[in-house]
This record gives structure tokens, sequence and C-alpha cells, in this order.
């Protein structure tokens, strides 16, 4: 019968046994009056900002893949060097440097992501709303009136429309469609972190057309690109008008995607109704995959906001999440940093909590981009480096080309390596040996050989970069390089060594193994002061505030320097994190403090891990769970104080307290690893572990009584034994021994599920 076991529990799951609860909604008693509060909706492909702006309803509409695509201008010249920028580098003249490689990213207003528009409903005449609701359950929005019309909205997890649905109206409500403004005065230009002004696009003005109830706006881009937007209702009934919006895209030379008109078409006849079945449908599902039970309440809603927004923001067939994802914004700008794909820290830290929160399907959207992109990154690995082998631009536009910036960060050789840890842990989190085959082993072996390639030997047999860098330490300056690897291209460097090592061994390619590991033995080891603290690099310790904890890439999210290890290497992780706080956080942003509490989650310090949450959730979201980057409470948490809109703060932050309740990086299964003692009854169901294991915990009055785990693919594990002495259920297809003083060894079946109770219950 045990092998009926995990069947079973997959049922359970489906039916809803982990079914979100309301009191994670969202609620408000009026619509947010700017877009950075609104209602999000979203579907990876669509997404939509619910918010009030004058007396009208408004909808601001955006889709993941319109892009102003033209190449950057000014940057591929022939100082698009590596080589040339080393050698103005050693000859201390970096003026052209900065000129030739930063000034286009500053001064040019595309390429960048664009918004699409917006929908207008007046409803001036309705009275005060005296309620808007999110249901997380299934992402719908509900806003009330005075006068008890009410709006019900959604975006369809699945398919490429938004709907709306107006009850209890007594008049027609006719749909407007606002267009950017693409022509008229420019007021704002050069500022990439504030927007620049969307007229300096020069596109002409898009047509808007009405016939009957229908309306489109078509607006054409750069080189050939246009989108669409339709909006299409009809009345239901004597008092209910029901809506759909799409937006599609045309890209010339590329496959044709079917037009929001013909879309809207299909959808009017399926019914909101029937739409909505197969959405709830999709959402239900998602939230069946974990769940977690905390005492702190605004820590848990904030958790399942994050997870709410990441199955809106990251969708296999869509791109992936960028630093504004569905949810450009609607100012007349373009959006904060161009609305880019920055890899120098952003995309990845967005990924982080898909593995252990069981989303592995939305992860895997980001993969897929940087798959379908790969050639375009060959080709700008031979173009700028010279080498073969594989690099990322740290700064690109959808299909992966490079855009300029700093080039410390947005031409850094390294990023592709850091690229390369969420194949790693996408194939270690699923088990999958056709995706270990076809897919994660080939990025990493291409990474590996570029790096391998791209360093040299040192006078003492050490392998280093001709120059290296910390992301935006020393900031665009000559001495922002470095002629010894910093920690950050330390790290980045072994881990790829270490990986491909790995990979290469499981798939049986001995030779390969035995190469990388040879290479990754060959580079040096971390830059310590005497008191074993990580710094930037050689000659210059950790001694400034700074965002981007770069310098302890080693301890997160690489893992390199474990707690694990033993006494060494947690003096240098207690060390690094207190000469961090130390310093203090006059120049940090909202994701510095989500990153410091998966750090300190390492450090098995959960009263640390905690007070860093709390700062992010209570001083750097808006009302909306929206990460703003600045100290919106100016309570001295920054000096940075402004609001510009990013995802990565939110995404690191359910990571963080995900690393609080379980950890499986160091080779086994520990669960609440950092849970503070003033928790005393915490749960969680189905967080995933590295090997493809489920674990599901229990923890009452201070003591921890069982733990499930589940096994997708079978295999061995170790759990650390939270208690003394246990017991477990009859386990036909699990093999448990206690080999080793608090550790469990646990050999399990594919399916196999096992459960461990206290033994002094």
């Amino acid at each position: 019968m045990k092998k009926y076991a995990f069947l079973v529990y997959y049922i359970l799951l489906a039916t809803g046994t982990f079914a979100q609860s309301t009191k994670h909604d969202m609620h408000f008693d009026t619509l947010a009056s700017r877009w950075d509060e609104a209602i999000p909706l979203g579907n990876g492909m669509l997404g939509a900002l619910i918010w009030q702006k004058s007396d009208h309803l408004r909808f601001s509409l955006d889709r993941a893949d319109i892009w102003d695509m033209r190449p950057m201008k000014g940057l591929h010249r022939q100082e698009f060097n590596y080589q040339w920028v080393i050698d103005h580098v050693n000859r201390k003249d970096y003026a052209p440097v900065q000129k030739y490689f930063d000034e286009p990213y500053d001064n040019e207003p595309a390429p960048s992501k664009i918004p699409a528009g917006a929908l207008e409903f007046n409803t001036g005449s309705w009275g005060k709303v005296v309620s808007v609701n999110l249901r997380l359950a299934d992402a719908l929005c509900r806003v009330e009136w005075a006068n008890h019309a009410v709006l019900k909205t959604y975006i369809h997890a699945t398919a490429p429309v938004g709907w709306f649905q107006f009850e209890n109206i007594n008049t027609d409500i006719v749909p407007q469609i606002i267009a950017p403004r693409y022509q008229g005065e420019v007021k704002v230009s050069g500022d990439p972190v504030g927007g620049d002004d969307l007229s300096r696009l020069g596109y002409p003005q898009g047509n808007i057309t009405k016939h009957g109830n229908n309306i489109t706006y078509i607006q054409k881009g750069w080189n050939g690109f246009t989108y669409q937007i339709n909006v299409s209702w009809h009345k239901k009934g004597l008092h209910t008008i029901e809506g759909v919006w799409s937006i599609s895209s045309q890209y010339p030379n590329q496959r044709k995607n079917v037009i929001a008109t013909v879309t809207n078409g299909k959808a009017l006849t399926r019914g909101y109704d029937n739409d909505y079945a197969s959405h709830s449908s999709w959402w239900k599902k998602f939230w069946s995959k974990s769940a977690i039970h905390i005492p702190d309440t605004l820590l848990e809603k904030q958790w399942y906001l994050e997870q709410y927004k990441f199955g809106a923001a990251s969708r296999t067939g869509a791109p992936p999440i960028s630093l504004q994802a569905v949810w450009t914004a609607d100012n007349g700008r373009l959006p904060p940093w161009k609305g880019d794909f920055h890899h120098d820290l952003n995309t990845q830290l967005s990924y982080w909590p898909g593995y252990s929160a069981n989303h592995l399907d939305e992860s895997m959207a980001y993969l897929d981009h940087l798959d379908q992109n790969k050639a375009n990154y060959k080709r700008y690995t031979k173009m700028y480096f010279g080498k073969d082998g594989l690099a990322v631009p740290g700064v690109t536009t959808l299909d992966g080309t490079e855009m300029g910036g700093w080039i410390q960060y947005s031409l850094s050789p390294t990023v592709s390596s850091w690229l390369a840890q969420h194949y790693y842990l996408q194939w270690r989190y699923s088990m999958d040996r056709d995706f270990l085959q076809h897919r994660a082993y080939p990025w990493v072996k291409d990474v590996a050989k570029f790096i391998e390639n791209i360093t040299v030997l040192d006078s003492t047999g050490h392998r280093k970069l001709p120059i290296s860098s910390s992301p935006e330490i020393n900031d665009n300056d000559i001495t922002a390089w470095f002629h010894q690897n910093t920690n950050y291209d330390l790290s980045l460097m072994k881990f790829i060594f270490k990986a491909a090592t790995e990979m290469a061994d499981e798939l049986g390619l001995k030779a390969e193994a035995s190469h990388w590991e040879k290479i990754g033995s060959e580079y040096g080891d971390f830059a310590l002061t005497n008191a074993n603290e990580l710094m930037f690099a050689p000659g210059m310790p950790y001694n400034q505030s700074h965002r981007h904890f770069s310098n302890m890439m080693s301890i997160h999210p690489l893992g390199l320097i474990k707690w694990e290890d033993g006494p060494k290497a947690q003096s240098i992780i207690n060390n690094s994190i207190h000469l961090l706080d130390s310093i203090g956080p006059a120049y940090w942003c909202g994701y510095s403090y989500s990153w410091l509490a998966n750090m300190k989650a390492r450090a098995k310090d959960g009263e640390g891990a905690l007070k860093d949450l709390n700062i992010f959730a209570k001083a750097f979201c808006s009302v909306n769970s929206f990460h703003l980057n600045g100290d919106q409470t100016k309570s001295g948490y920054s000096r940075y104080q402004y609001r510009p809109f990013t995802l990565e703060g939110n995404f690191a932050f359910a990571s963080g307290l995900q690393e609080m309740l379980i950890q499986s990086y160091a080779g086994f299964i520990e669960v609440m690893p950092a849970v503070p003692a003033a928790w005393q009854n915490v749960a969680f169901e189905n967080l995933r572990a590295e090997g493809a294991f489920l674990v599901s915990v229990k923890k009452a009055e201070g003591q921890i009584s069982e733990i499930t785990i589940a096994s997708e693919k079978g295999g061995k594990t170790k759990l650390k034994l939270p208690f003394k002495t246990w017991f477990t259920n009859a386990r036909e297809n699990v093999e448990a021994d206690q080999l080793e003083p608090g550790f469990l060894n646990l050999s399990f079946k594919p399916g196999a599920v096992i459960t461990i109770k206290n033994g002094f219950e």
C-alpha cells in the first residue's frame, strides 16, 4: 500500500489541503492614487495595475516583450574590446573608457522596456470607493463603490487576456484606451534612474479606432516593431457589463503573434465565467505547491504576497522577471534603469525563492530565456572578449544584447558564472537528469571554458583575471579595477569549476571532471583581514557602506564558505556579517536587507534574519508590497529615500524566510535552522530540498513534533535530527539508519514518503 503514499499526498495537495487563506489578501478602503501603490495583476506576459487617476478607474497595461530594441548608440565601436579596456586601465588613462562605455547608457533613451498604455473608466458618479481587495487564492481584484457598483477583474493565468466585469450598474460604462505620450515636450533627459521621457523615443503617435463595443490602439515603434491593444465588451443582463482586453506584439522577421483583436474575440465567446474557472484552477494548483505558518503576521503575509508576485511575473512561455517585470511605470516616462535585465544581481535575486518554495516550473522561465539567447551571448563573447566559451552581459535587452553602463558589472566576465548557479540549483532541486545533460551542464561547461580561456597564471601559479572588479565598488573610477582577483570574481570562478566538476562526474564524464577539478584548484584563497573578515580584494577591506554585498558571495548565495565547515568558516561568516552591520546601512537598498537576512539565516542567526526581514517589509515596501529601493519611513535605515520600483528585493525577502525554515545546500536537510526562539509554533508544507525532496514540518510549543519527507526521484539524503529520540511509520520503500550522531541517513525509492516523529511524544 505504501507505493500509493506519494499519489495520495499529491491528491491532498490538489484538493486544496494547503489552500490560500484570505488573511493574506491585500485589502484597502480606497483605490491607490498612484501607479506604484496599485493592485498588481499578471500572468508572466501581461500585467495590469488597478488604481484611480483623478476620478477615473485606471488599468495600467503592460506586456513583457514590448521593447524598443534599437542598438545602444555609440556602444559598438572599435573600442568595444576587453583588451582595449585592459590597456587603458594599465596605462591609467581611464577617461576614454568612461566616455565610450558609460555615457551611452546614461544619455540614450533606448534600448528600453516601454509601457503599453492604459484603460480608463469614468466612475466619478458612483461615489467613493468603499472596498478594494486582491484575493490571492484566485488572483482576483474586487472593487466596490458607495453606490454598490462592483468591479471584478483578473488576468487569465494562462491566456493572454485580462477580464473585467462590472455589476450593479444602471448605465453604460465605456472604456477608453489611453495611449502613452510618444510625442510632446521633453522634460526629462538622460535620467536612467528616474526614467527618461517617452517622447525621446521619437515614435509617431499611434492610432485609436472604435467600432461599436470594440476599441483598438496600434502603435508603431522602432524598426518595424508594432504592438496592439484591444478592448471589447458587451452587456450581460440588465446591470452587468463584462469585457476583455489584450495586447499583442509583432517584431519583423519573427514568428507572428495572434493579434489582440482575434484573442479577444475568442475570449468573449468563451465568456468571463468559463475563463475564470480555468484561471482559478491554475492558481489553486500554484498555491498547493507549498505553505508556511509563522507567528509573525507581517512577515507571513509578505511572504505570501511575494509568492503571488512570483506566480504573476514568471511563467514558462514568457520572458523572465526583469527589473519591473510586467508592471512598467505608468508615469509618462521610461521605467527606472530602462526596465532591463540586470544580471549583476537583480535577475539572480528574483529567482532565489523559486527552488525551495517548490515553484520549479515558474523558475524555468529564467533558464528558457537564457538558453534562447545563448547564440547572442556567444556573439558578444567573441566580439568583446575575443574568446571562445560563454559570457553574458550584465545589462541586456530582451534578446540578450548588451546595453553598456558601468562596465565593471555591465560587461563583467563572471556574470555567466552567477547565472550558471541557477542551472545548478534547478538540477539539484529537481534531479532532472535530462535537464542536467542537455541544458545545465552544457551551459556550465561553456562558461567554464570561457573562464579558463580568459584567466592567466600569476607568478605564484594562481589563476587570475587580467583585471578584476567588484560590482559598483569605487563606482566607475579606475580604482574600481583590481590587478588581483576580487572576492566577488574569485567566488564565481571557484563556483563554476566546482559545479562543472560535480556535473561532469554525475554524467560519467571522468576526463572532463578531472580537468575542471584541476583548473579549479589553481585559484587562490579568499582575501581576508587579520580578523577573518572577507575583503573586497587583496589590499582593500570592506570599508564602506554599499548595497551590493559582492565581497560575501562565497557565503551566500554560492555556499563556498559554509557554517557547517567548522570553526574557521564560522569565524569568517560571523566576523564578515558583524563588519557589514558595524559599518552600517547608509547606502543600502531594500534588497540589501533581504540579502543580509539570507546570510544571517545561513549563520543560524534567526533573530538577526528576523530583524532584517522586518526592516525590509516595514520600511522599503509600498502599501501594495512593491520594493521601492529607498527607506520610505525615513527612519535611518538608508540614506536612499527615493522610490524606484524593482522586484529583486521582494523575492530575496521570500528566500530569506525560506532559509530560516529549511536549508539543504550543505549536503543534508536541516529544518528550522534559523528560527527565532520566540517562534514557538511554526509549520510548513512542501518546501523543497536539494535532491528533489519535499519536506513538511510541525513545531508546537517550542518542540519540533514531526517531519515528513517525500521523495520525487528516489535516492539518498541525510536529515539533521532536531530531537534526540525518534520513531517513524512503517516504511517498506524507505530505509532509515542513524549511522552518525545527530543525523538520520535516508534512502528512498521513487515516490516514497516517511514521517519522523519526536520520540518524546
